[in-house]
């Protein structure tokens, strides 16, 4: 079993995530953060992982803590779960619309991290979110997972349109990318023979 259960302890968060990469899209989360519940939920949903995230934050001060925290847990458990990557696809790639939005995430296991997040809300928050919290997540979540991933929100009027294509588009890409290859043979996917 492709699985892992993180936890991350601080002043201003305290966090546990647990991810199966071989899961049905099962999600049970309390981030305190609704909005990011419901992303969350995508990415478990459209990657097809068994997501848990119960997490416990500073919100009096905002959810910026408890957002890039997720992220950075969440990556964290991403790496423990792939370990050494052999016999990966290691690429993954999707367009998601929602009616007038569409996305294009395009992830790589590379070991190396790297972020292109190249996305403008037409608002700055959906409900009492900070659409700025997205880069956030996926900053701290690149950072600790060793991945470079780019987001490219193609088209979009509604915030909330595009912030969910972003979360599906970013589920189905890794599912993509962590899927074992039975032509791999369970080779490392790099000619430099480690990721």
């Amino acid at each position: 079993m492709r699985t892992a259960q993180v936890t991350r302890n601080t002043q201003e968060t305290q966090i546990t995530v647990t991810i199966n990469l071989d899961g049905q899209g099962k999600a049970e989360l309390d981030s305190g953060v609704p909005f990011l519940d419901h992303m969350l939920d995508q990415i478990a949903r459209h990657g097809m992982f068994d997501l848990g995230v119960i997490a416990k934050g500073d919100l009096h001060i905002d959810a910026h803590h408890t957002v890039e925290d997720i992220g950075i847990t969440l990556g964290q458990a991403l790496s423990r779960a792939v370990a050494d990557k052999k016999g990966l696809v290691r690429y993954g790639h999707a367009y998601v619309p929602l009616d007038e939005a569409l996305s294009r995430v395009v992830v790589d296991l590379s070991g190396r991290p790297g972020l292109q997040f190249n996305t403008i809300f037409t608002r700055a928050v959906i409900g009492n979110f900070d659409v700025d919290l997205i880069q956030e997540f996926f900053q701290g979540f690149v950072n600790h997972a060793m991945v470079t991933l780019h987001i490219d929100n193609l088209t979009g009027k509604n915030a909330h349109h595009q912030a969910e294509t972003i979360f599906k588009a970013f589920g189905r890409a890794l599912r993509m990318a962590v899927t074992i290859d039975p032509r791999c043979d369970n080779l490392i996917p790099s000619t430099k023979g480690v990721l």
